[in-house]
Formats: C-alpha cells, structure tokens, sequence
C-alpha cells in the first residue's frame, strides 16, 4: 500500500511508504487506476480544502501523460510533462483541476503553466474536488513501453516546491540531458568540433529552383516589387516582387538564444553558460535565464558567435530548401536582404487584455493602434522582401466567450465594459453575450487592418494565426486579411478545414505552425509525434505536400528551428521541435526528408505530381 503524507495548514503530519504505484503504457491507449483506499484508506476524499497534490515519482520517459482525478462527478483530468530519468518531487496544483485558467492572451500563455521539475497543460477537464474516488494516469501513444513510479503523495495547503531528489546535475555543460542515452550523443568538445567541421564541409546550395526572392524561376506572373497573392488556374501562390511564382516554406523562432530558466534551479546544471548569457527575460520581472545553445555556437565560433550564426543559418536555408524566415526570428536574418520574411506586429495591448481582447471601443486604444501601425511600418514599406505582416497569434478566448464576458464584467471600469453592459441592457442571454465578443472582435480587426493599410499600403496583412479550430463567425470575420492564417497541428491539414475556411474566406491559406517531434533526450514529443527521428521526416514529408495539395494553401511554418531546452523554455515547453539539436547539429533524417519535399512543391501545388502519401509512425 502507498502510504499517504497529509499536511494540514498548523500542524503538519506524515506516514511512512510502504510501496510504490508502478504503472507501464503499451498499446495505443495506456491507463492505469487507484482506488484511494489501495492508495492508503486514510486518504480524505474531499480535496476542495487542498492547494497541492504532492507526489514524489519517477518517468522513464519525457512523454506526456495525463493525471486523471475520479471524482462522484466525473475525471478531472490535466496533462503534466515531467523531467524523466530521475526521482523528482512535483507539487501539482490543484486550482488547475477544479477551474478554468483565465490568466493568459493566447493559447500557450493560457493553457502551459511551468513549474520546477514538470509542466502541466490545463486545457483538460475541470471541476469540484469533493468525493475524490480514485487516481489514474493515461498516456496516448506511447514509445518504448514507459514507466512511472510513484513512491509517495500527499496533499498540502502550501506549496512545498518542486526538486530534484537524487542531489545531482541532470544537464550537462552542452544543455544535454544526464539520464538519458542516444546515438550521437555528445561527451566532448572535440566531438561536437567534429560534427560542425563536417557541416561546414558538405553544407551546399540546393537547387530547388528559386529566384533571389525564393520564388519559382520557371514561372512568371505580374511583378509589382511586393508580395502579393493570385489565384491561377485554380491555384493560389503568393507572388514575388519579380513575378515568380512563391510558396512559403519557413521556420518560427530561427534565433540563437533558447532560454531556460536558472533561477532557483541552479543545481540541476552541471555547469552555466558564461553571464553574458544568462540574462534576465526582463529586468526586474523574470527568473534568470541561461541559453545552453548560445553557449554552444560561442564554442562553435568564438567571439563572434553570435554573428556566424546568422551566415550559417542563411547558408542552411539555402542547402535545405527553406525560403522564408519565419515569425519571431532574429530580424538580422531578414535584414540580410537575403530571404524573404515576415513580422508580427505589436503595441495593440493584447497581452495585457483579458483573453487577449483589448479595450477596442477605447478612443485612446484606437490612437494607441495607430502609432504602433506608423512606427513599426516606417521601417520596413519599402522593404521588398517582406512577405507580410501577421497581427495577432492563437486569440484563446473563442469558444471561452462566456468565459471572457465574465471576466470584462468583473473587471475594471472600460469603454469595452461600459459597451457591454449597454449591449446586454436590451437582452442578456448566452447567445447575445456571444454576439457582442464577436463585435468586439471585428471592431478589434478592422482598426488594426486599416491602421496597417494606412501606413503600408505595399505588403500583406497575413492576419491572425489562428489555433485550434474557431466558430465560422470568427473565421468569417477574417475576410479583412489578405491571407488567411492558421496554426494546425495535426498529421496533415484536414482537407474539410481547409475547404470550410476557403469557402468562409476566400482567402488564400497559410499555415503558420506545425511540428512532429520524439520523446527522448529529455523532452517531449511536442503536438503530434512519431516513433523515431526518422519518422519525424516521414512526417514533415506528409504534411508539407499534402499541404501544398490543396489549391489554397500558399505555404507551410514549421515551428521550431531549434529544440527547445530540456529544462523548459519560459512556460515550461521542452519538445523535441527542431531542425537542429542544443549542440547545434542538424537531425539529418529530418533535414534530408524537408529538402526531398521541398524539391517537389512547385510539381505538387501545381498539380503536376500527387502529394507523398505515407503516413508517420507514432509509435
């Protein structure tokens, strides 16, 4: 039996362990459950009163896997990503199970919440913690038969922290994860110069084709020195400013900082990176950070790192088929006038608003749009390798509008409320408060639209990145871009959405996140994922040109460029994401499989050739 530590809020009180909770996932579906009285009869099962649920375990693996809380009532059940490979303390908080999250102004803010030695996803099922009945753990997919152990719980009312149980370092100086083992994994300095020394001697221009602005050679279409969209024998392409004929093929967040957080985790570093590169994200207001793959391109190049990143990473861009820089990159990449790129706008207030709506029937939010639009379109109308611009990403409230309605009725006096509160004066219904977030929504769009118009007149409004899949309404209202963009993580887009927000829009599409990764080396899967590094190309090979099938799609973003750390980024994400590893070494089978597709788009966009067909392995 798993003995129980119970600690109340004076006097706290704990009972021996007696055994562990050992679960393994197999099969395409894992669970396994306790009854509380197999856990430990003494054991309360009206968990309302805690803030924590305090475990102490141990993941063979990174994968995610859900923690289910069986109640009279139905699972409460959220998503947690622990450190794998070593014995860890994880203090869950229990708010996260018994409601909804309102803190965040898109997807990821709203939904990822990191903690020391785990993550947890809330986008699960919530609800009262009052006749607890039993505790289960599930995973999806699993890789390699993983394992959890559970060698003790508790409840708290304070939170106790999260730590590192063993005593010892679980990242090594090159940002690698300790307990785990993999082909290529690096020990030394001299291996990594190897490596490097052996990309710079094989890494070539491709020949895919391209123009100086990444567009099509062989094709021609009207040149107006901008980007611009045309639909073409049924076929939509972006078109660029020599009149060739251009899909997008990009990455997100090409940079050479990958930020983890160090503060307060000081010990489960081997070693730091030098100071120069453990800033604080922002002064005053976050943890220290360190970036272990800054600190690997300075030993790559020396003191001028920095720089030679971004000759390498254009030199990458060019051997391996991508012609677009894509959103939140280093902007030197751009300024390079050497690939076309694009840039998210800022300055609306969105990640200080509820849900990300902001005070939009504000006069003074009006003027606020409007100066942000002329400061950052100074600098880049008349720049002709600007693809677009985007405006927004992943807006978390649509289907939580009641939610949001809630939340401007609680909140502090504002045009937006005051709006509101008129609005509902003539009828306060469900549907009617629906209505008015999305009139809220549509002001919102067409102010920051004419704004950017307004002050650039020359290059596209990409619009929002949409996430998940939103009502028709919203999609509906983002006829006012020029592109219609959307965040799909899936093993390819569903055709059925694409022909819904084709038809709604009649804008042509672009996707503007997507990934597969592994779980191993210390991190997870990501959104979708595939049994090896070789089925992570099988995968980019699927959905990019199965993609490029569909006559509206004007281009593919894969999202990352680089892993994410294996201690988390800021909110606690830590996917094996990228084209490249901490050490910078590219993942080859992924890097073959992206120039192999990217060979064919103009054939299978054009309709000339079918799109891969061979489906990923997930497990």
């Amino acid at each position: 039996m798993l003995r129980a530590l119970i600690v109340a809020s004076m006097l706290p009180a704990s009972i021996g362990v007696a055994a562990s909770l050992h679960a393994v996932f197999e099969g395409p579906a894992s669970e396994h459950r306790w009854r509380l009285a197999e856990i430990d009869p003494t054991l309360p099962t009206d968990w309302s009163s805690f803030e924590f649920l305090v475990l102490e375990m141990k993941a063979s693996s990174p994968q995610r896997f859900e923690l289910r809380i069986y109640t009279a009532e139905g699972a409460r059940s959220q998503r947690l990503h622990p450190f794998s490979g070593v014995w860890i303390r994880a203090a869950i908080p229990l708010r996260y199970y018994m409601r909804r999250e309102r803190e965040g102004h898109d997807l990821a803010s709203l939904g990822n919440k990191p903690r020391g030695t785990f993550w947890i996803n809330v986008s699960g099922s919530v609800g009262p913690l009052k006749a607890v009945e039993a505790l289960g753990v599930a995973m999806q997919n699993p890789v390699g038969r993983p394992t959890l152990e559970i060698r003790s719980l508790r409840l708290a009312r304070e939170d106790p922290g999260d730590a590192v149980l063993e005593n010892k370092p679980v990242v090594d100086e090159f940002g690698q994860w300790i307990p785990s083992q993999w082909p290529g994994k690096a020990h030394t300095l001299e291996q990594l110069r190897q490596a490097w020394e052996a990309e710079e001697a094989s890494l070539k221009g491709g020949d895919f084709g391209y123009c100086r602005y990444g567009g099509y050679r062989s094709t021609k279409a009207r040149a107006a020195g901008f980007f611009r969209v045309e639909q073409i024998e049924g076929k939509w392409w972006f078109v660029d400013p020599d009149g060739h004929l251009f899909f997008s093929l990009g990455s997100n967040v090409m940079s050479p900082y990958s930020g983890t957080r160090t503060e307060g985790r000081e010990t489960i570093f081997a070693a730091l990176p030098p100071a120069e590169l453990r800033p604080a994200l922002r002064p005053g207001t976050r943890a220290a950070q360190a970036s272990f793959y800054s600190w690997n391109l300075l030993r790559r190049f020396g003191p001028e790192w920095s720089q030679k990143w971004v000759d390498l990473t254009l030199r990458r861009m060019e051997a391996w088929g991508f012609n677009t820089v894509g959103n939140w990159s280093d902007a030197r990449l751009g300024g390079a006038q050497r690939k076309p790129y694009v840039v998210t706008l800022r300055g609306w207030g969105i990640e200080s608003a509820p849900l990300g709506l902001p005070d939009v029937y504000s006069p003074e939010w009006a003027q606020q749009v409007d100066r942000a639009a002329a400061e950052q379109c100074a600098q880049r109308k008349t720049d002709p390798f600007l693809l677009g611009y985007f405006v927004g990403n992943e807006p978390p409230w649509p289907g939580r509008e009641l939610l949001l309605v809630e939340m401007l009725l609680e909140g502090p006096p504002t045009a937006t409320q005051r709006e509101l509160k008129q609005f509902l004066a003539d009828g306060d219904t469900p549907e009617r408060r629906r209505a008015f977030v999305l009139r809220a929504f549509q002001r919102s769009l067409e102010i920051i639209n004419s704004a950017i118009r307004r002050h650039d007149p020359n290059h596209l409004n990409l619009g929002i990145r949409f996430g998940g899949r939103p009502a028709e309404e919203i999609i509906n209202a983002a006829r006012v871009f020029d592109v219609y963009s959307h965040n799909i993580y899936d093993y390819a887009p569903d055709p059925a959405l694409l022909d819904r927000i084709y038809k709604l829009t009649g804008r042509p599409i672009i996707v503007g996140e997507f990934h597969f990764g592994t779980p191993g080396r210390g991190l997870a899967a990501g959104l979708r994922q595939s049994r090896d590094q070789q089925e992570r190309g099988v995968a980019y090979r699927y959905y990019v040109e199965n993609a490029a099938a569909h006559p509206a799609v004007v281009g593919t973003h894969w999202f990352q460029w680089v892993d994410q750390p294996a201690t988390g980024r800021m909110d606690g994400e830590n996917y094996n994401i990228g084209l490249v590893d901490v050490t910078d070494r590219p993942y080859v089978e992924l890097i073959e499989a992206a120039r192999a597709t990217h060979r064919r788009i103009l054939a299978v966009h054009s309709g000339q050739e079918p799109p891969f067909a061979r489906k990923a392995l997930v497990q």
